[in-house]
């Protein structure tokens, strides 16, 4: 889903098919989806919550409801793995009188029915509202609906979604032709049940690692779970972000995977760990998942490559932070909580580090004062980069839509631009566009020249001036291949696929320059898309090299 960095859910790659695009899975899918989301990052360490996670979910698309859903649950929960009914409790959505733009939107009544049906005491079945049993839309708009909820201890083990309206980006509802049904259920926090365990860092998903941080943590230190917990959650998060091709740097998804990698050090760091002690830690993460996802185990060597560079680095960074904090409680003899949180921001030093750096100095100094304005200056950090994320990856208005539909077009002349240059062994990887840039994923073995750079940029722009005519067909995922049509290789396609083509009608060969199988949008002619500029080539992963580029005006 290019409006997130991360798949976040289990769902989003299936979001087109709750709308009425046919499903290539059929009407029925089930599966076991990698996740990583920071949105509850603040609470990883207590009992259930993760960066990375495995969701399992089970969807129909216009084919079962609510009662085969709910019925399936049970047999799973109930029958298969043998839990206790009696440890359970149900919620249902209990009604909006007011929701979207004034709509109401009535107790899920049919929900609560088929849970009493199914021998659940009415005291155990909790009437919520929108907040906690109505999902959706993702963006600002999309199919949604009311959802039922099992909770076991307190936790809540699987959500089921019943699709059952479109929200608009008024937050108008409109009842959905195709109804669906969409759940999640984190194997972790499954895992936690079934072994009957206290929190999801006590089962053998997680135990291995959490020993082995105890093992070095020298005895002087107290117990500190919550550490040991973010510690093992993080490491286990890189070493899988990591396996996908993903490098720390400053931006996006790089970005991300170096703050989650310094946030671990520096608790190690708090924790007295030895030196590098990611390592072995990364190696357990890859043993424990090794059979279950062996792409893990192939990349082991750029996986502890990668988190041993990124030590280093935050060391220098971090012992750089520390000389500053010193200077400036020597010099000014205290620190603000805004200077305290600019430099955790600039180097990554914790708070703690300072405050032992001004209790060694016998500087006098209200440390709760401290804590409480750092705490706020980093609140106000992480409400400005919400709001920053939001606007990137949120919905979009008109202008922004047509930019991103121009470098949508422009992505397809660049595929062919660097099949013409660079050979046929070049496929797409994946591509990522907003409204202000493209980035393009593909299949090569070495970095590129500056002279294949310039060329593959030069015919491009080549295309662009030829005023090239995009034309969409639509016909048989078999036609479209013999066709000559390329396909994203990863892609699972319907019988029937949209085509888009983008060739002089004049020619009388018929020849075109690209024809790609596309859900779309595109510009009519290329002569809309401007200039393209490459501004950067650079790796993606071991034999997959990345591209990004924007237009100019």
């Amino acid at each position: 889903d290019p409006s997130v960095l991360f798949t976040t859910a289990g769902m989003q790659q299936f979001k087109e098919y709750f709308i009425g695009k046919p499903s290539p899975f059929g009407k029925r899918a089930v599966s076991c989806q990698k996740c990583f989301r920071t949105s509850d990052i603040e609470s990883v360490g207590d009992e259930s919550h993760l960066t990375f996670l495995e969701m399992l979910g089970n969807f129909s698309f216009g084919e079962y409801f609510k009662e085969e859903a709910v019925k399936f649950a049970f047999e799973f929960i109930f029958e298969e793995l043998k839990l206790k009914k009696d440890d359970f409790i149900f919620t249902v959505f209990g009604g909006d009188p007011s929701a979207g733009s004034g709509q109401a939107v009535p107790f899920d009544e049919e929900s609560f029915l088929i849970l009493k049906k199914l021998g659940v005491p009415e005291n155990k079945i909790k009437k919520c509202g929108r907040a906690d049993n109505f999902w959706g839309p993702t963006g600002k708009e999309g199919p949604c609906g009311p959802t039922v909820e099992f909770h076991i201890n307190d936790t809540e083990l699987w959500n089921l979604v019943f699709n059952e309206y479109f929200q608009d980006e008024k937050g108008e509802l409109t009842p959905l032709k195709q109804k669906g049904v969409d759940t999640g259920m984190g194997l972790e926090r499954l895992t936690m049940a079934v072994q009957n365990k206290p929190s999801v860092f006590e089962t053998d998903l997680f135990l291995p690692l959490i020993q082995e941080i105890e093992k070095n943590t020298p005895k002087s230190y107290l117990l500190n779970s919550k550490s040991y917990r973010i510690i093992a959650d993080h490491t286990k998060s890189a070493v899988f972000l990591i396996s996908e091709g993903i490098f720390s740097s400053n931006v996006e998804r790089g970005y991300v995977l170096r703050r989650i990698l310094r946030r671990a050090i520096r608790y190690g760091k708090l924790l007295n760990l030895p030196k590098n002690f990611l390592i072995p830690l990364s190696q357990i993460a890859i043993e424990i998942y090794k059979e279950v996802y062996p792409e893990i185990k192939s990349k082991e060597t750029d996986i502890l490559t990668a988190i041993q560079n990124e030590e280093e680095k935050f060391e220098k960074t971090l012992v750089q932070g520390i000389k500053e904090a010193t200077s400036l409680i020597i010099a000014k003899g205290s620190i603000s909580g805004e200077e305290a949180f600019r430099l955790y921001e600039s180097s990554g030093t914790p708070l703690a580090f300072i405050i032992e750096i001004i209790e060694e100095k016998g500087v006098k100094i209200d440390k709760e004062r401290l804590r409480k304005d750092f705490d706020e200056a980093l609140k106000k950090h992480q409400e400005i980069s919400r709001a920053g994320a939001e606007k990137k990856f949120g919905g979009v208005g008109k202008e922004a839509s047509y930019e991103a539909t121009k470098l949508h077009t422009a992505t397809h002349l660049l595929h062919t631009a660097l099949r013409e240059i660079l050979g046929v062994n070049v496929k797409q990887m994946g591509s990522d566009i907003t409204a202000q840039r493209l980035r393009f994923d593909f299949s090569h073995p070495q970095k590129m020249t500056e002279e294949e750079i310039k060329k593959v940029e030069d015919l491009v722009n080549q295309k662009i001036k030829e005023d090239l005519e995009v034309k969409k067909e639509e016909m048989s995922y078999e036609e479209a291949i013999k066709s000559g049509a390329l396909a994203f290789f990863k892609e699972k396609y319907p019988e029937r696929v949209s085509v888009y083509s983008a060739g002089n009608p004049s020619d009388p060969s018929g020849r075109v320059f690209s024809r790609e199988i596309c859900a779309g949008p595109h510009v009519k002619r290329t002569s809309e898309i401007g200039h393209l500029e490459i501004i950067k080539e650079e790796s993606s992963g071991a034999g997959v090299r990345r591209i990004r580029a924007v237009l100019q005006k």
